[in-house]
């Protein structure tokens, strides 16, 4: 008699009826495949069903959704003093799930920093935000044609990079500087400007008086 063929779907099936057969068919069964043989296709079996039940089936957190990214990024934009932490909280008053960990992860992402460097101040920032307050003024000199010393007394707004000449002398003294800063308080106020501040040096033409005014 010739020993019969099987094939891998034979095996998987004598395995699975290994519990279902009655005694008697096993005894009949075993005389075609040895009891060992059965016993190791039905643990192979079971390793194949418990492998295939307990595969994962994603790997790692599902992506955060692109709306609750830029959500993410609007708010730590339009609020410098925000950590994640806040954001988190914000959001999930909003009823949207993320957790803390990644939110700094969009942060860190697209190159935004932590709360505390975001809302330090530069000195640029610190200049460009009080320009429109800040006047500068100072001296220069020029030669005319025929080599004659002139002074010209000149003012810079910081806000506009406007430069206004107050006034042309070849001897400059603290009442006629007195007397420029006066004229110029009156066109900063016809102009509507709200400087208030004038950055100048030491020199002694520079009164108490134009500081006043």
């Amino acid at each position: 008699m010739t020993k019969p063929a099987f094939t891998p779907a034979d095996r998987f099936l004598l395995a699975g009826l290994l519990h279902l057969l009655p005694t008697d068919k096993l005894r009949h069964l075993m005389l075609l495949v040895r009891p060992d043989t059965i016993l190791r296709r039905h643990r192979d079996l079971l390793r194949r069903h418990h492998a295939a039940a307990s595969a994962p089936r994603g790997r790692g957190r599902p992506r955060t959704a692109r709306s609750v990214r830029l959500l993410v990024l609007r708010l730590a934009r339009e609020n410098p003093s925000w950590g994640n932490r806040r954001i988190h909280g914000e959001l999930a008053a909003l009823g949207i799930k993320i957790a803390a960990s990644t939110v700094w992860e969009i942060l860190k992402a697209h190159g935004i920093d932590p709360s505390p460097e975001r809302t330090a101040t530069t000195w640029a920032t610190f200049l460009r935000n009080q320009a429109g307050a800040l006047l500068a003024c100072d001296f220069f000199e020029v030669r005319t044609l025929t080599g004659a010393r002139l002074y010209i007394l000149a003012v810079i707004e910081h806000a506009t990079r406007r430069i206004r000449i107050l006034g042309v002398t070849a001897h400059p003294t603290g009442q006629w500087v007195t007397q420029l800063g006066r004229n110029l308080a009156m066109d900063l106020q016809d102009a509507g400007a709200t400087a208030r501040f004038l950055i100048r040096d030491r020199d002694a033409k520079f009164t108490a008086t134009l500081d006043t005014i």
